[in-house]
């Protein structure tokens, strides 16, 4: 089995890290304190430049067309700098390849290369709402039929990047009287239609950065062309968006933990106790063997979903198992970080904290932990059947 990286791929995380450190890294701290989105805006543009928002996408509508395992390799090093930069590069790739995958030639030619440009500074999904999260069909949002396509009323919930976005990709249900789940819809919603209220910041623990809204949308017309994928077919693109999405997120996190463990490492070779650097102690170097090897083993889980899914192969059970192990085991790793450096990793003057807050996210949204375990064992039981 080669493991190694194509030319391709190394020239895109070469050029993610090099990014990473120079651009995002000098601003993050000052982007999480001061909530300053000129400045993740400024950070979005550049990585449009770079064809960092459409990795997936194919050139033809604008995009890179780098893969999915060259997609999990930029986030990581996006995210080792910067997790609020890193979450709205994941979603706005995401909806690009939901249009690729499940768009008109019209959509995907009016929307891809905004997407992938830059002009839309971003893309956001509205699927969550206060009611249905972990349960998406359940949501209320409903699209009632009009003369002229439907019209749009509800209320979505933690919607990344809504405030910035160009464009929705909103479900809403279209048939009330169907089976739970049978009659959703996804429709792409340009984000300046009328009726189309985004709510102020939410306050969050970590990721400040990162912009997170709620939608609401009153009678919000939009034609028949606006549907995306098949009516009443919307549950599954939900699903199947979510996967990959899945990916995305363990990268990101997996990113925000080598970053801890980094600094982490380097501090515990400078400061010394009792003589010695406290690097030479046993206890702080089986810490630092057990957080690393874990990350790698999740580098490893992320690259083989990653790599089905560029095949063409089921990658459901293996997004979800990395995104669950990648998620958690980047959470332990900024914490033991955090702990190597006592005190100094409590106060904000130090990136830890930080860290630690960003991080925590991760084993919550696209499917907490819970939801992960129940999909894996669902899919290990469907295979022994």
């Amino acid at each position: 089995m080669d493991l190694s990286l194509t030319e391709e791929q190394q020239l895109i995380q070469d050029t993610a890290k090099r990014f990473a450190e120079t651009e995002l890294a000098p601003v993050a701290e000052k982007l999480d304190q001061t909530k300053d989105k000129s400045i993740l805006l400024e950070n979005c543009k550049k990585l449009a430049e770079l064809g960092f928002m459409g990795l997936n996408i194919n050139a033809d509508h604008g995009g890179t067309e780098a893969g999915v395992v060259a997609f999990s390799l930029a986030m990581t090093e996006i995210a080792r700098a910067c997790a609020s930069t890193a979450v709205t590069m994941s979603v706005t790739n995401m909806v690009a390849e939901v249009i690729q995958a499940m768009g008109t030639e019209e959509q995907k030619n009016k929307y891809l290369p905004l997407i992938c440009s830059g002009e839309y500074r971003a893309g956001s999904f509205c699927l969550t709402e206060s009611g249905a999260g972990s349960d998406p069909a359940s949501m209320r949002t409903q699209a009632v039929k009009t003369e002229n396509g439907f019209a749009i009323s509800g209320t979505k919930q933690w919607i990344t990047s809504a405030e910035f976005a160009g464009v929705f990709v909103v479900w809403a249900v279209t048939d009330p009287e169907a089976k739970k789940g049978k009659g959703i819809t996804c429709f792409l919603v340009e984000a300046d239609a009328p009726g189309i209220t985004v709510g102020p910041a939410e306050k969050k623990m970590g990721q400040h950065g990162s912009a997170t809204n709620e939608v609401h949308f009153e009678n919000v017309e939009v034609p028949e062309s606006a549907i995306l994928g098949k009516l009443n077919d919307g549950f599954r693109l939900a699903v199947a968006e979510l996967a990959g999405g899945r990916i995305g997120i363990g990268s990101l996190a997996l990113g925000v933990g080598l970053a801890a463990m980094d600094y982490a490492i380097q501090y515990t070779q400078e400061r010394k106790q009792f003589g010695r650097p406290i690097s030479d102690f046993q206890g702080l170097q089986w810490m630092i063997a057990d957080r690393c090897t874990e990350l790698e083993a999740a580098r490893l889980l992320l690259m083989s979903a990653a790599d089905r899914k560029e095949r063409g192969l089921p990658f459901a059970k293996e997004a979800s198992m990395a995104k669950v192990f990648a998620s958690e085991k980047a959470n332990q790793a900024c914490y033991s970080a955090l702990q190597m450096l006592g005190g100094y990793g409590y106060m904000q003057e130090y990136p830890l904290e930080r860290y630690a807050r960003d991080v925590r996210i991760t084993s919550i949204y696209e499917g907490t932990s819970e939801i992960q375990r129940v999909i894996i064992a669902r899919e290990i039981m469907r295979e022994h059947s």
